[in-house]
């Protein structure tokens, strides 16, 4: 993990077409701004371990049993 400071309007660049800007400092909350392409899905962690639990459990074993019913 690389971990980097940044002051409020300060950017970090990922790659040459993602930047994270910090936006507001708050107590001991930061609001943060990404610019990332439309093809380029953007989550916070939580929403996106959910979808992989969902993507992993419409996949399973059972799953294709079911589908394989329906055809």
């Amino acid at each position: 993990m690389l971990a980097l400071t940044r002051k409020k309007g300060e950017s970090i660049m990922v790659n040459n077409n993602i930047e994270i800007s910090i936006l507001e400092l708050r107590g001991d909350q930061v609001k943060i701004g990404i610019t990332a392409p439309k093809e380029i899905p953007v989550y916070r962690k939580e929403v996106y371990l959910q979808i992989q639990k969902e993507n992993e459990a419409s996949s399973s074993p059972k799953s294709l049993e079911v589908l394989k019913g329906i055809l």
